[in-house]
């Protein structure tokens, strides 16, 4: 479970799809199961693990989500009302022979919706099945306005008092969304106009959020990955600035290649525009979109920097 939690933790940096990410998830159970059979020389072990993958848009407040065997989570939403997500189960990872593909379903969550994700050992015990222990799980849950913490002692309060055959593991988290005014965007003709424009209109906005200190950096960042969607993409693209605990570039282009940052050698006239885009940011990277992708990259708040 440790390798597989360090080979999660990995795949989720490359920004995949849940779906995605769970077919390479099952491949690298395979492989950690050859390799162990090769190293003990023995029949390889049948090995199987759930795992449930969730990625939430506080923007657009949809939640993508996807499940290799692991019991679907409950959505409770602010007034109470509780419902079990329908997703596909899949097969556990490394016992399905990648005969069935995993797929992701997507949901949009009214804001403060609280997502209950658990282990199997926590619905089910001797004498009751999953529905019963997940109805028990949902009355414990419906209870608005209460904090997460007192939630959980709710839940525990709310088990059978036989000793449980499996672990018991419970997670919860609430929805938030971003104010609008904390989002601007911006769409873009391909056209090589399109670049002064996008730095003008990022730089408009930083100036009304108060942010002129980041103006420079942003407008060369804005302005290096809107050259990359002209120059690689042909249809529209699409600028986006997010402020939150960091203030956050993203520009989505319909060209589906994700871009690979270079070296380029001293006399080379191309390549540093995303080294340039690496060292100004914080952090920066590129993700799957519906019709393409979403090349982004953050900077630090004064909050954030101080935080550090």
């Amino acid at each position: 479970m440790g390798r597989l939690r360090t080979a999660v933790r990995t795949l989720a940096d490359l920004d995949l799809p849940p779906d995605e990410l769970l077919t390479r998830l099952d491949d690298t159970v395979h492989r950690l199961t050859d390799e162990d059979a090769d190293v003990f020389d023995q029949v390889p072990t049948v090995v199987g693990a759930t795992c449930l993958y969730a990625l939430y848009d506080p923007v657009s407040r949809r939640c993508t989500m996807a499940r290799a065997g692991h019991p679907p989570p409950l959505i409770i939403d602010a007034q109470g009302r509780v419902t079990i997500a329908d997703l596909p189960a899949g097969a556990p990872l490394g016992l399905g022979l990648g005969l069935v593909p995993f797929e992701s379903v997507e949901l949009e969550l009214p804001e403060g919706s609280l997502l209950a994700f658990y282990s199997d050992g926590l619905v089910e015990s001797r004498g009751d099945d999953f529905d019963v222990g997940t109805n028990r799980l949902g009355a414990a849950l419906a209870q608005p306005g209460s904090s997460l913490v007192d939630l959980c002692s709710q839940v525990i309060e709310a088990l059978p008092t036989q000793a449980h055959p499996d672990d018991v593991t419970l997670l919860l988290a609430r929805t938030r969304a971003f104010e609008p005014a904390q989002v601007a965007s911006w769409d873009l003709p391909n056209e090589p106009a399109a670049v002064p424009a996008a730095r003008r209109l990022a730089a408009r906005r930083l100036g009304d959020w108060g942010l002129e200190h980041l103006v420079t950096t942003v407008e060369l960042i804005v302005s290096e990955l809107v050259t990359n969607a002209i120059h690689y993409g042909d249809g529209p693209i699409h600028l986006r600035l997010i402020q939150h605990q960091v203030l956050t570039c993203e520009v989505s282009d319909t060209n589906t290649s994700h871009p690979r940052p270079r070296h380029p050698r001293t006399l080379d006239e191309n390549g540093r525009g995303l080294f340039l885009v690496a060292q100004l940011s914080r952090r920066w990277g590129s993700r799957c979109a519906t019709d393409g992708k979403i090349v982004w990259a953050e900077q630090d708040l004064p909050s954030s920097a101080s935080a550090r």
